[in-house]
């Protein structure tokens, strides 16, 4: 991987990970006790760990910090350089023994996104990159999907979101749609050309995409929020709207595509 002015950050970043993988390596998915907050959303021993450990390898005095493990503190906005994190992205899918889950960190310079790491311990699959240093998949370089059409392109959707029937308006759609849990996971997939799509209906908070955003961007993919705007981090409320993630060549065709079938379901809706 190339020197950049993140290197140091990168390297924070690999440690960090490894120190996660440490912490995974005590419990087994599947087999393990979750508590669950508000909004039913579970929490378990393994999320709180990980987020300690992620902080001791990664924080330093002059940054800030937002985690979905920690309480958040509004000093963050004050900082031109902030990590997000979540210590593990697809609890749901953890507590269940499905191998979609992972810890998600970037880091945020002024609002963007230039480096991120995302590591699922079930799979042993790594994601690494920072601007100026390119993008890395299990330690080889890779980069997002070249496909030109979205004619039989592979578009990863949100497992809950295709649950609660979101997904259905999608049926005929020229596409591929595999559910998977863990949207991080699947924004890093997208990033390394695995998949070639991936967009989400409903709100995200900042810490489940972050990372991600950083990684679809060094591999020379397209993101943006779903209501056309760019994302941009480290706000005071985190959560923002629903995110979609390309190949590049595919940005124009899916937009278009996405505008019509979203305002023909609301259409629908409407007249119900």
């Amino acid at each position: 991987m190339a020197k950049s002015a993140y290197s140091e950050i990168l390297q924070r970043i690999e440690a960090a990970i490894e120190a996660a993988r440490e912490v995974f390596r005590r419990f087994s998915p599947g087999a393990i006790e979750a508590e669950y907050k508000a909004g039913h959303d579970p929490v378990t021993a393994a999320d709180r760990m990980l987020d300690a450990v992620l902080r001791k390898n990664l924080l330093r005095d002059d940054e800030g910090w937002l985690s979905e493990e920690s309480a958040d503190d509004p000093a963050r906005l004050n900082f031109r350089r902030i990590w997000i994190v979540d210590p593990l992205d697809g609890t749901r899918e953890f507590v269940e023994g499905i191998s979609e889950f992972c810890v998600s960190i970037a880091m945020v310079e002024n609002g963007h996104p230039v480096a991120g790491g995302i590591c699922n311990p079930a799979t042993n699959e790594v994601f690494l990159g920072a601007i100026g240093s390119g993008l890395t998949y299990n330690g080889t370089p890779a980069s997002a999907s070249q496909r030109t059409s979205i004619e039989g392109a592979l578009v990863l959707a949100s497992r809950s979101e295709t649950q609660r029937g979101e997904w259905r308006q999608f049926n005929n759609a020229p596409f591929k749609i595999q559910p998977m849990g863990s949207v991080a996971y699947k924004l890093a997939r997208v990033a390394v050309g695995l998949s070639d799509v991936t967009f989400t209906l409903s709100p995200k908070h900042e810490w489940d995409v972050a990372a991600g955003a950083a990684l679809v961007t060094i591999g020379g993919g397209h993101i943006q929020l779903l209501d056309g705007s760019p994302l941009l981090c480290n706000r005071e409320f985190t959560l923002v709207p629903g995110l979609i993630a390309c190949g590049p060549l595919l940005r124009n065709e899916l937009l278009q595509f996405l505008s019509e079938s979203l305002a023909s379901s609301k259409s629908r809706v409407a007249n119900e």
